[in-house]
C-alpha cells in the first residue's frame, strides 16, 4: 500500500522520474516556459519554486544545492542572477500552470508551465476616491409640452 508517499509515479522508475523532473526543471528556467503534460507540470512546479527559493538565497551552498539538480551551469547562473533576484520580494508562487487542452494523439491533458512575469510589489493599494456622476434630476429633465 502507498499510505503517505507523496507525488505521482508517472508510470516511471524513480530514477527515470529524477531524471525527466531535472531535465524539465533545467529546461523551464532557461526557457521561462515549457508546455508537457498537466501531471508533469504540477510535479515539476514543486521542484523548479524550490531551485528559486534557493536562488533567492544566494550563497554558494544554496548554488551548490542547485547544481546538483539543474543540468547546466549556464542555466544555474542564470538563475543566481536574474531569475532569482525577480522574485526578491515575493514570498512564493513563482510559476503559473495554464491549462491548453487535450492532446490529439494520445487524449493526455496538456499545460504550460511558466514563470510568473509581473513584479509584485508589497504595500498599500492606491485607493483613490472615484467621483461618481450623478444622474440627472427628474426636475432638470425639460417635459415636452405636446399638449
Amino acid at each position: 500500500m502507498r499510505h503517505n508517499k507523496a507525488g505521482r509515479r508517472l508510470g516511471r522508475k524513480t530514477s527515470h522520474r529524477e531524471a525527466m523532473f531535472r531535465n524539465m526543471v533545467t529546461s523551464l528556467l532557461d526557457h521561462g516556459k515549457i508546455t508537457t503534460t498537466d501531471a508533469k507540470a504540477k510535479e515539476i512546479r514543486v521542484v523548479a519554486e524550490r531551485m528559486i527559493t534557493l536562488g533567492k538565497r544566494g550563497d554558494l551552498h544554496s548554488m551548490r544545492l542547485a547544481a546538483s539538480v539543474i543540468r547546466g551551469k549556464e542555466v544555474v547562473t542564470k538563475l543566481f542572477s536574474t531569475i532569482a533576484p525577480r522574485y526578491k520580494e515575493r514570498l512564493g508562487g513563482y510559476t503559473r500552470i495554464i491549462k491548453l487542452g487535450i492532446r490529439q494523439g494520445d487524449a493526455a491533458p496538456v499545460s504550460l508551465i511558466e514563470l510568473v512575469e509581473e513584479e509584485i510589489k508589497p504595500g498599500k493599494i492606491a485607493t483613490s476616491p472615484v467621483k461618481l456622476k450623478q444622474a440627472p434630476s427628474v426636475a432638470s429633465v425639460p417635459v415636452s409640452e405636446a399638449a
